[in-house]
Order: C-alpha cells, then structure tokens, then sequence
C-alpha cells in the first residue's frame, strides 16, 4: 500500500508514540500557527507549475495558513530530474484520486483542507477555497510544543470527528531556490515556498480521549501537526512550530 511506503520511507524520524491525557511540555520553542493546510503538488519538471509556484509563495506568507509543497517524481523522465521530489508524495497525491476517484493526478495540484481540489495556477479560486475553509471551523483543537529534539501534540475532538483519525508529522525547508538546466523549464530559476522534506503517519488517535503524542524531532526545520480521517480524508486539525 502506499501509505505504508511513505510511513517505511519517514519512519526512521520518529522515535515514539505515547498517548495519554493532555499536558504541555515544559518549554516552546519557535512561534505556534494554526492554518488551513494548504498542499501544492508540483515539479520542477512541469513546465506549468511554475505560475502556481508563485501563487503558492504568496500563500505561504498568510497566517491563516498552513502552506505545503510536495514535489513529485512523475515527470522526471522529460529530462529534469526534480531533487525535491519523493515517490511518497507521489503516493500521498494518488491517495487523494482514489479517494475522489479521479482518474489521474496532475500537477499543478491544490488540495485545501484535505477536501478541496483545484489547478493550482488559479489564484482566485485558491483564495475562495482557503477562505470556505478556515481553521477556526476545524473539529479538533490541538497545540504543539517543543523541549529539545521532542515535540508534543495536544488534541481534543471539539466537534463531529471520526472514531479514529490519523496524526501526521511533517517537516519543510522554507525557501529553496531551484536553477533548472534542463527539461520543460530549462533556463528558468524558480523560489519554492516551504518545500516538504518528510511527512510521517506517528500513529492513530482514539478521537473519544484526549491526545497527548511525543515525536521526536531534531534540527531547526519547522514542525507541523496534522491530524487527518485517514491518508486521504478531511484534515480535522493543523498547527505548526516555526
């Protein structure tokens, strides 16, 4: 399956899960946001995602959300291979079709809130789809801390949720310039906007409890929490650490 792929693929970063009641770590390091998760599904290979690239830098500058591009591996083969890209994400955004039972995934691709598709080089309707999903409406309420290399997920169930629901770990770079020599966007130099580099299942949530769940974390790249029905489902609850 290939969620299993993309948890074999990240598994290495995560140390432990413990669930139990709620509780805030000691100390916080970096400034805590909570965002509509905003996914943009791109590759420095495609020659028409470079408009959605800069669309989605704007996105990343708003505090109401929180702003993730993963980049695929599907078109290196035209003769640029994308050194950001990840056959996980490739696997996350096929997640989504076979949800929606789309027929084929494509870049580039917006997907908001876990619900909402959209070609990702259309601002206007990235916009009305942020603004029809704000974070204020989520059903769990989480924070996230850190103490050193260990970071805490606090959530409740504040409004309808599953019975279980996935807790998701992801990490970016949040500026990356690219120089592409080759393929459909040879001669171009591209700045992309929080660039994922892992994202990793840390486990399943009882949502009838309270959520307390300690990962392991290392380095200064910002954290992000997501707590989602499943691989592919509505994203229930986000909050990041930068």
């Amino acid at each position: 399956m290939e969620s299993t792929l993309m948890r074999h693929v990240f598994a290495a970063s995560v140390i432990g899960a413990i669930f139990a009641g709620t509780g805030l770590a000691a100390q916080d390091r970096g400034i805590q946001d909570w965002g509509t998760v905003v996914e943009l599904y791109t590759s420095q290979g495609c020659s028409s995602c470079p408009p959605a690239d800069r669309i989605f830098e704007q996105i990343a500058d708003r505090d109401d959300v929180i702003a993730l591009a993963l980049h695929v591996d599907y078109w290196d083969y035209i003769g640029w291979k994308d050194d950001l890209g990840s056959p996980a994400f490739t696997a996350r955004q096929r997640g989504y079709a076979r949800e929606w039972q789309a027929r084929n995934v494509y870049t580039p691709q917006m997907v908001v809130a876990g619900v909402k598709e959209l070609v990702g080089s259309h601002p206007v309707k990235a916009m009305d789809a942020i603004a029809s999903h704000p974070a204020q409406n989520n059903p769990v309420q989480m924070s996230l801390s850190r103490t050193g290399d260990v970071a805490t997920v606090n959530a409740t169930a504040v409004g309808a949720v599953p019975p279980r629901a996935l807790v998701q770990i992801v990490r970016y770079t949040p500026r990356v310039t690219r120089d592409i020599q080759k393929g459909e966007n040879a001669g171009k130099t591209v700045i992309y906007r929080n660039v994922v580099t892992s994202w990793v299942e840390a486990g399943e949530w009882n949502t009838g409890q309270p959520l307390s769940l300690n990962v392991n974390v290392t380095g200064d790249a910002p954290v992000v929490a997501i707590i989602q029905d499943g691989a592919a489902g509505a994203i229930l609850g986000a909050v990041q650490l930068r």
